[in-house]
């Protein structure tokens, strides 16, 4: 890493280590345990907001973050994490096992990139698909659990999911009891292949910057020497943590080192300029233990105000196809961009008007794999408005959680970084889920999960005779998002144009002739009425008792156009 990072990337390091320290002290009782890691965390977010501190560590952290200007708030969720860890943790599954893990390092992987962000590292910690990242970072958990085995056996922590372990009958059994086995060396044979798999990952590095890809590259080659070290360990691994040698080590670490300093050599990095005054001592951020106060979102002109709907009749997701800017400008006599521009004052409309009414989830469709074929101007004019929406933010003091759906590959990278950025600063946002569809396409996400069960069932974690719809839904890009419930087209179009095919399958469909830059929250507020007035049977004959009156949501097998539409299809 360059000199001028480290100082900042050690204090991470030192943070995240004194709380899991505080959460593996066995001289304690885990209540104990969990009330001193709790401790620690309030103690944190006093400190964040006086800008000082007497620990030692916790210092550093907030020195880090007035330096850097960083937002630490995000961190709070992993901390949170590490406490309920206090009273130990078991994993049925690898699902859930995932979860904890990425749960406990992406916020810390995040701050990463946040300071090379901020150091000016050109594409800094670009990462061109998120499964490769995340996949990374199972595999930097896993080999961590397999090094420190001998530790968390002591202490009774079995930190691998039952699905793991049953595949080897016995194993559980003579690791409680320390005893090395055919059953424990197979185990251990099969997670470190699995690691290792994980941890090499060609695409890891694409498209970034070299210094932090060199950072990347000698990271994932010095735990493929940690996994050779637990490879070769055999009945020691109960013992004692295993280690590569010196020698093994320098042969990653010697050339690593000139490789980095010639590519911090053509790009180098320098210390953000602090605030010349030192009034608050971080930036402008909320303790993360207390919620945030957001505004309102600006009442309609007309001062009309959402219908009040029964919660039980309420939907809770609703996902719009924004249809006819194009055909709204060319009866104006303008450029089919001017529609793309004039439709995003309607995409305003409808987050307001979904915040007013009270509605949790709502997708916006805004730039399909499909339309890449139109005409290369209107493109660019797509895209310049999208590089505008994400600069300006209208909704920075409003309760509104981002996040982007679709894929990076041929998205001019700094609208990427944008989007992963605003997702970063808004996720613990608890109000309105704005999911924007940019270069997103229902067949790909489908096909992209069945992939993700494949590698699974070829790396001998999942039964292909037992993979449930469940399991697809696990693996789809946002495996949290709820079914729709209502799906929406305006532009006079009755097409669903391979919009959230798996999320739709139950939905309620409505199309309207107006075209997208003539509607406005009460638009939205007329569709969920319509809602109301259906009756859901899922399939139930309409006399039958269907649990789910309109507005409930669906049995669920899963889990924007920022004005830019006329989605084709």
């Amino acid at each position: 890493m360059p000199a001028v990072m480290r100082p900042a990337c050690w204090a991470l390091w030192a943070a995240a280590n004194a709380i899991d320290d505080l959460a593996d002290d066995h001289s304690v009782d885990a209540e104990r345990r969990a009330e001193r890691v709790g401790a620690w965390i309030a103690a944190l977010d006093h400190d964040v907001a006086t800008g000082s501190s007497t620990d030692p560590v916790r210092r550093a952290l907030v020195d880090t973050a007035w330096r850097w200007r960083l937002d630490i708030s995000g961190l709070h969720g992993a901390m949170a994490v590490v406490r309920r860890d206090s009273h130990g943790q078991r994993f049925a599954d690898w699902n859930s096992w995932r979860a904890w893990g990425r749960g406990t390092l992406l916020p810390w992987f995040d701050q990463v990139r946040d300071l090379f962000d901020k150091a000016g590292a050109g594409v800094a910690l670009r990462l061109d698909r998120q499964e490769v990242y995340t996949t990374f970072l199972d595999g930097v958990r896993l080999t961590d659990i397999l090094t420190d085995l001998s530790a968390d056996l002591a202490q009774g922590d079995l930190l691998l999911p039952g699905q793991a372990l049953d595949r080897f009958p016995g194993c559980e059994d003579d690791l409680s009891h320390l005893r090395w086995s055919p059953a424990t060396a197979a185990l251990v044979t099969d997670l470190t292949r699995l690691a290792r798999a994980w941890v090499t990952q060609p695409a890891l590095a694409h498209g970034m910057h070299p210094g932090p890809a060199v950072v990347l590259d000698t990271m994932a080659g010095l735990l493929r020497a940690q996994l050779d070290a637990v490879d070769a360990a055999g009945p020691a691994l109960l013992r004692t943590p295993p280690r590569p040698s010196t020698a093994a080590t320098a042969r990653l670490v010697v050339p690593a080192r000139a490789r980095s300093a010639l590519a911090w050599s053509l790009t180098p990095v320098t210390l953000p300029r602090p605030r010349e005054a030192r009034t608050s001592a971080v930036p402008a951020q909320s303790p993360p233990a207390r919620r945030p106060v957001f505004d309102r979102p600006p009442p309609h002109p007309s001062g009309e105000q959402p219908p009040r709907i029964p919660a039980d009749r309420m939907p809770t997701h609703v996902a719009v196809i924004m249809d006819g800017n194009g055909r709204w400008a060319r009866r104006r006599g303008l450029p089919r961009h001017e529609g793309h521009r004039a439709g995003r004052a309607a995409a305003r409309e409808m987050v307001y008007g979904a915040l007013e009414i009270g509605l949790r989830h709502l997708t916006l469709y805004t730039l399909s794999t499909e339309n890449w074929k139109r005409d290369g101007e209107e493109i660019g004019a797509i895209l310049d408005i999208l590089r505008e929406e994400l600069e300006d933010y209208p909704f920075q003091d409003l309760d509104v959680r981002v996040r982007w759906h679709g894929r990076p590959e041929r998205l001019p990278q700094d609208v990427v970084d944008s989007m992963r950025l605003r997702e970063r600063t808004t996720r613990d946002r608890t109000g309105l889920t704005l999911t924007t569809c940019i270069n997103y396409g229902g067949r790909d996400e489908i096909t992209r999960a069945a992939a993700a069960l494949a590698r699974r069932v070829r790396d001998g974690e999942l039964d292909p005779d037992a993979i449930r719809e469940e399991d697809l839904a696990r693996h789809l890009p946002h495996p949290d998002m709820p079914d729709v419930d209502l799906l929406w087209r305006t532009g006079a179009e009755q097409r669903v144009s391979n919009f959230l095919p798996w999320h739709t399958s139950y939905a309620e469909l409505y199309f309207t002739p107006d075209h997208w830059p003539e509607t406005d929250r009460r638009h939205l507020w007329q569709a969920i009425g319509e809602y109301t007035r259906r009756q859901r049977r899922h399939g139930a004959s309409a006399d039958s008792p269907v649990p789910g009156t309109p507005g409930a949501a669906p049995p669920s097998g899963t889990s924007e156009n920022v004005g830019a539409s006329d989605v084709p299809g």
